[in-house]
């Protein structure tokens, strides 16, 4: 089962810093986990059919239950360079969770038959799964599909709870 609730919107940048500071100000996270260096690798991930290598950090926060993301692209090719080669910063995905990983195979492979393309996909170390769908016709460049497992939700929740 896909929860059509967005649990998360995402944002690419060159500035992290200042994307942080601006979503505190208009959105009201209070505090930012940082995650630098994270390495989606070929073994992994792919992007745009092929192996993937590259780097991003991340940052996330909350505003309300809504989880915030922000991604600056380090090194490598994949749906944040891309972006960011084409728009420039912004709102880049709101992610949809799956109950399981069933669910996440089964929204995948249905919205392959609909007609999305998957942009870019992998598993995180831990179990954590996630596709990005092609979305442009709905305004927003991506639609991320993710199964989110037990120990990624309590490192989330963990999140929520600094903003308390």
């Amino acid at each position: 089962m896909l929860d059509q609730t967005p649990v998360q919107i995402a944002w690419v940048t060159r500035d992290l810093a200042a994307t942080e500071a601006a979503l505190s100000a208009l959105l009201g996270a209070k505090t930012w986990t940082r995650m630098p260096g994270v390495h989606f690798g070929p073994q992994t991930c792919t992007y745009r059919g092929r192996p993937a290598d590259h780097v991003a950090d991340i940052a996330l926060s909350y505003a309300g239950d809504t989880q915030l993301e922000v991604i600056a692209p380090v090194s490598g090719d994949s749906v944040y360079t891309e972006f960011l080669d084409r728009s420039g910063p912004g709102l880049h995905h709101v992610c949809l969770a799956a109950a399981d990983p069933d669910a996440f195979d089964a929204a995948v492979r249905d919205a392959q038959r609909d007609g999305a393309e998957v942009a870019m996909a992998g598993t995180m170390p831990g179990g954590m799964r996630f596709a990005y769908l092609s979305a442009a016709d709905a305004g927003v460049p991506y639609i991320e599909i993710a199964y989110i497992p037990a120990e990624f939700a309590a490192f989330f929740d963990h999140i929520k709870q600094e903003q308390k």
